[in-house]
């Protein structure tokens, strides 16, 4: 119900996999941010930062894939892996 509605609204889980790549790139940065930002809050604090961004990853890799096994049932995938294979043997 709630991936037909963000596939209804414009979410491909090509959208939830980048956001999941960024979310892992924000993990890093909000664990440093933390740790020179918030000098005398010490180590752990800059750990749970990056530890609560970092749980944002596979939640966004988990929809992607629940979105992409939605858009094959549905027809609308951009491309499979048959076609990628098709490209990569013609080149």
């Amino acid at each position: 119900m709630i991936i037909k509605k963000m596939h209804e609204m414009g979410v491909r889980s090509e959208h939830a996999y980048m956001a999941g790549m960024a979310s892992i790139g924000l993990s890093v940065v909000a664990w440093v941010g933390s740790l020179k930002m918030e000098a005398g809050t010490g180590l752990a604090r800059a750990d749970r930062w990056g530890i609560f961004v970092g749980e944002w990853a596979p939640t966004f890799f988990g929809l992607g894939l629940a979105l992409s096994h939605y858009e094959q049932h549905d027809g609308t995938l951009t491309a499979d892996v048959h076609e990628f294979r098709q490209t990569r043997k013609a080149g």
